[in-house]
């Protein structure tokens, strides 16, 4: 089931994951190839994260559905 935001879970869970493992949302998003601003965009609710690094970023933080792969530019 999807929440009020369009995503399969809420922000405030993962904000609580990465307390939990002491980790800083722009230290997920260095590990994981992507921009630190992306991530604070999707955080602060300013994305719709519908493609691009966005998209990606909400894939692998489990917040939709989707695929996310590294596309060469």
């Amino acid at each position: 089931m999807k929440t009020q935001d369009n995503f399969l879970r809420p922000l405030e869970e993962v904000e609580r994951e990465f307390d939990l493992r002491g980790i800083s949302k722009a230290d997920w998003a260095r590990a994981h190839g992507i921009r630190p601003g992306v991530v604070y965009e999707i955080f602060s609710r300013r994305s719709a994260c519908k493609r691009g690094e966005a998209h990606r970023a909400a894939v692998l933080l489990g917040l939709k559905e989707g695929f996310a792969e590294r596309v060469a530019v």
